[in-house]
Parts: structure tokens; C-alpha cells; sequence
């Protein structure tokens, strides 16, 4: 891996600056404890989910919806569950779960862009059999979350920020850089290091603005083309060469998967931001 300058940060120092880091919602931890015990089942996932009406509302919803294309009625948590899977089950529960503190310690538009990498991850890395879709989601669900530390920390400013760089003059991470002396990647990779999880979902959110920097470049690099593939006005060149040279698959007809993730990633977010 090589080196980068902005990883040499005192992690103590991110500590004081950053105070506020978030906890893991406690649906979540209750999900993902059920899901690591392999003498828990699909029963005790369901009585998570069904302790919170607008989970078990929005996922049977979201379980009847041509996200998931199932021809049966879906009546039931415990059904939904046996169909879905409880991997695909725990991503439902995260991006619910998730919706308040991305939207209110980031923007609304944090967790919609969140859900849109989430779901063209899942289909990239489904189409090219790169890692496991539903572990591509989350890592596509996550890439972002160090920008709730940003704005949380400074809202007026990294408003700022963010709009320069929508301007397209110059990046965004070193903006964050110039303003905060840190950017959303180390501190994304700080959260997910402080919720213990998985190592390789560390280093993609660490890295997913530059996979040719990582130990897993073409796993981030699934993020990487997922973050850019689902910007509002995709980017020139759509890909950078340096990061495509590092990747294991090659996406020959950018515009058209666009068009499906984006496609999906509407039905999803429409079932998921219904009222209850």
C-alpha cells in the first residue's frame, strides 16, 4: 500500500477534534449481534424488527416492491425474512436505521446518495462476481459516513465546501483537507473503526476516493465506480485511468448501468421514505 501523507493524522487528535462520534444505533448492534451468533436464527432477527414498526413496515413494503421482483404477497416479517435472507435483511435494517443520524448530523442528500452507492455497488459487484453483493452493499450503504463528522462539526462550512466542489474546480477531499485539516474518508474509516467492523470495510471507505492506494483495490474500487456512476452530473473522465489499471473488471457501457442503478436505487428509496 503506499503511503499517504494525510494517514500519518495523530488518531488522538481526531479524537479531541471529532468528540461527537456517533454510537452504532442500537437496532443496528441488536441486528448484527443476532446475525455473528451462529445459534441465533431468523426468529430472533424478526422480533428486532418487529420491535420497530417503521422497520417492519418499510421492509415488508419493500419486499412486495419491483426492488425484489417476488411474485408471492409478502404478509409478514417472518416470511420476509425467509425469503430475503438475514444478510439482506441486516442491509434493510441499516438503512433505516441509519436515516436519522445521516440526515440529521449530515443532509438528506448524504443518505439518498448513500442508498444510491449502496444499490449500484450491490449490482456491480453482483455483475463482475467481485466480493459478495449484500457485503457490497454495505460497504456502498457506509463510503460516505465521515461526512457526518464534517458537518456536524462545522455545518456553515463544509455547506461551503461541498457546494465548491459541486462547482467542479476543485476536489472535494482536498478541500476537506484545506478546511479541516482532515477530510470524510479517514474519518469514515475512524467511525467504522470505533463500530468494530469488518477491516476490509475500513480500508474501502478509507480509500474509495482512490483505490490505487489500497491493499484492496479492486473491492474499493467497486465503491469508487458505484460513487461516481450515481453523482448527479457524472464526472470527466467518468473513470481515472490509474484507478482502472489496479481493478479486475473492466465496465464497458458506463451510461447504461447508470441507468439501472439508478432505475432500482428510485424503487428502493420510495419504499423505504413512504410514510408508515
Amino acid at each position: 500500500m503506499m503511503n499517504n501523507p494525510q494517514d500519518k493524522i495523530d488518531p488522538q487528535k481526531l479524537v479531541e477534534e471529532f468528540k461527537d462520534i456517533p454510537p452504532m444505533p442500537n437496532v443496528m448492534v441488536k441486528a448484527l449481534s443476532v446475525i455473528k451468533n451462529p445459534t441465533t436464527g431468523i426468529a430472533e432477527l424478526a422480533k428486532i424488527m418487529q420491535a420497530d414498526q417503521s422497520i417492519s413496515t418499510k421492509t415488508i413494503s419493500l419486499v412486495n416492491s419491483a426492488f425484489y421482483g417476488f411474485r408471492q404477497q409478502i404478509t409478514s416479517i417472518n416470511k420476509a425474512l425467509v425469503i430475503l435472507g438475514m444478510m439482506k435483511a441486516k442491509n434493510i435494517i441499516m438503512s433505516l436505521a441509519l436515516k436519522q443520524m445521516m440526515t440529521a448530523q449530515g443532509s438528506r442528500d448524504l443518505w439518498e446518495h448513500s442508498i444510491k452507492c449502496a444499490v449500484a455497488s450491490e449490482i456491480i459487484a453482483k455483475e463482475y462476481k467481485v466480493i459478495n453483493p449484500d457485503d457490497a452493499f454495505v460497504i456502498g450503504f457506509l463510503h460516505d459516513i465521515g461526512k457526518m463528522l464534517l458537518n456536524a462539526k462545522n455545518p456553515l462550512k463544509y455547506s461551503k465546501v461541498r457546494y465548491l466542489a459541486q462547482q467542479g474546480n476543485t476536489d472535494l477531499i482536498e478541500l476537506e483537507d484545506s478546511q479541516f485539516g482532515t477530510n470524510h474518508c479517514i474519518l469514515g474509516a475512524f467511525i467504522s473503526k470505533k463500530w468494530q467492523l469488518p477491516v476490509i470495510l475500513t480500508n474501502c471507505i478509507r480509500y474509495h476516493h482512490d483505490p490505487s492506494q489500497s491493499s484492496l483495490p479492486t473491492v474499493c474500487g467497486i465503491v469508487y465506480c458505484a460513487d461516481r456512476l450515481v453523482k448527479q452530473t457524472m464526472p470527466s473522465p467518468i473513470f481515472e485511468t490509474k484507478v482502472l489499471n489496479k481493478l479486475d473488471f473492466t465496465i464497458s457501457d458506463p451510461s447504461t448501468l447508470r441507468e439501472t442503478i439508478l432505475a432500482k436505487a428510485s424503487i428502493f428509496l420510495k419504499e423505504i421514505s413512504s410514510p408508515n
